[in-house]
C-alpha cells in the first residue's frame, strides 16, 4: 500500500499517491449515490449519528454547499462554521481552531484554506477525518474527482482521451488534482495558458504544455476551461482580460479544433466573455451543470466511505 492510499483510509488530503483502483472505488460509489440525489426522496440513514463539520477559510458556493448536502443527504450532523462569525475572526489561530474542533469530537471535518498544507496540519493535530475541500495552490482533490465523474459518465471512459485544460495553470489546484488523477487513470493531458500563467515544472505532472491555446485543442475529447483567478494575480502576469480573451478564451472558432464530439467542463464560477464565450457555455456540450450535479454525488461517496461503520451498505 502507497502512503496516499494509506492516509485514504482516514483522510482525503489530496489525489496524489492515490492509486487507479481506490479513485475508481470513489467513482463507482458515486454511481450509486447519484441515483439517490434523482429520486423524489434524497435521503439516506448512512450516516446517522456521525457529525460533519465544514470550515472555510475562503469563499465557496459549489464546494461548500454540495458538502452541505452531501452530509445532510446522508442523514449526518452537519454544522457549517463561518469563520467571519468564529474566533478566527478575533485572531484564532488555526491550531487553537482544531483542538476546539477536536473537543467537540466530530467525525469528519472538511477545510478550505488558503494556505497549502493546511488540511494535512489539521490531520495531524485532530482523530476525525479530514477532507481537503482546496488549499492554496496545492489540490482540491474532491473537484477532480467529480470532474473525472463527469468525464466517465459522458464519454463512457477516461483511459486514452485527450484532455486539454486551458487557463491560469499556475494559480489552479484544479490543474493539479485533474492532472494527477487523469494520467492515474490513463488520460493524456494537456495544459494551455499564457506563459506567466505556467507554474515552473509543469511538465512534472505528466501533461503537455502548451503557451498557445490552439495546439492543446487539437483533436481534445475534453475542454477544461479554467477561471482567470484575480484574486491571486499580480498586475504583471496579465496584461488586460481582453487581451486574454482575443488570445486564450474558448469560443466556437477554438473548440472546433476539438472533436466534433468533444465535451466542455468549467469547475466554476465563470468568467462569461472572459476565459468562455457566453454561447460555449450554454451550449449542448457544456457539461458545467453536470458537475454542479456530479459533486453532490461525488461527495457524497467520499463522506460514506470515510465515516460510515465497517459494512455498512451506502444506502441503508
Amino acid at each position: 500500500m502507497n502512503d496516499g492510499d494509506r492516509v485514504w483510509q482516514q483522510h482525503l488530503l489530496g489525489i496524489e499517491g492515490m492509486s487507479a483502483s481506490n479513485i475508481v472505488r470513489v467513482l463507482d460509489t458515486s454511481e450509486v449515490f447519484y441515483e439517490v440525489s434523482r429520486r423524489p426522496i434524497r435521503k439516506v440513514p448512512t450516516l446517522r449519528g456521525k457529525t460533519v463539520v465544514t470550515l472555510f477559510y475562503e469563499a465557496s458556493t459549489r464546494t461548500r454547499t454540495s458538502f452541505e448536502l452531501a452530509g445532510k443527504r446522508l442523514s449526518a450532523d452537519t454544522v457549517n462554521l463561518s469563520v467571519s462569525t468564529s474566533s478566527v475572526s478575533k485572531g484564532e489561530t488555526l491550531r487553537d481552531t482544531v483542538l476546539t474542533l477536536q473537543a467537540m469530537h466530530p467525525d469528519i471535518v472538511i477545510i478550505r484554506h488558503a494556505a497549502s498544507g493546511a488540511p494535512h496540519f489539521v490531520a495531524r493535530n485532530i482523530a476525525a477525518s479530514v477532507v481537503n475541500a482546496g488549499d492554496g495552490l496545492h489540490e482540491h482533490p474532491t473537484q477532480a474527482l467529480l470532474d473525472a465523474f463527469t468525464m466517465r459518465r459522458a464519454k463512457g471512459r477516461i483511459a486514452g482521451l485527450n484532455v486539454a485544460i486551458c487557463g491560469d495553470i499556475a494559480h489552479s489546484r484544479v490543474a493539479r488534482s485533474n492532472a494527477l488523477l487523469l494520467r492515474t487513470l490513463g488520460a493524456n493531458v494537456r495544459f494551455a495558458g499564457p506563459r506567466t500563467l505556467l507554474p515552473a515544472g509543469a511538465e512534472t505532472f505528466g501533461a503537455k504544455v502548451f503557451d498557445r491555446i490552439e495546439p492543446a485543442l487539437q483533436d481534445a475529447d475534453v475542454v477544461m476551461v479554467l477561471r482567470i483567478q484575480r484574486e491571486r494575480l499580480g498586475s504583471a502576469l496579465l496584461p488586460t482580460l481582453r487581451e486574454y480573451a482575443r488570445a486564450f478564451g474558448l469560443n466556437k472558432a477554438r473548440l472546433a479544433l476539438a472533436r466534433p464530439d468533444a465535451i466542455v467542463m468549467h469547475p466554476g464560477p465563470m468568467n462569461r466573455g472572459v476565459e468562455i464565450d457566453y454561447d460555449i457555455a450554454d451550449f449542448e456540450r457544456s457539461m458545467v451543470l453536470n458537475q454542479v450535479e456530479a459533486g453532490v454525488a461525488v461527495r457524497m461517496a467520499v463522506l460514506y466511505l470515510l465515516g460510515a461503520d465497517a459494512g455498512q451498505s451506502p444506502v441503508s
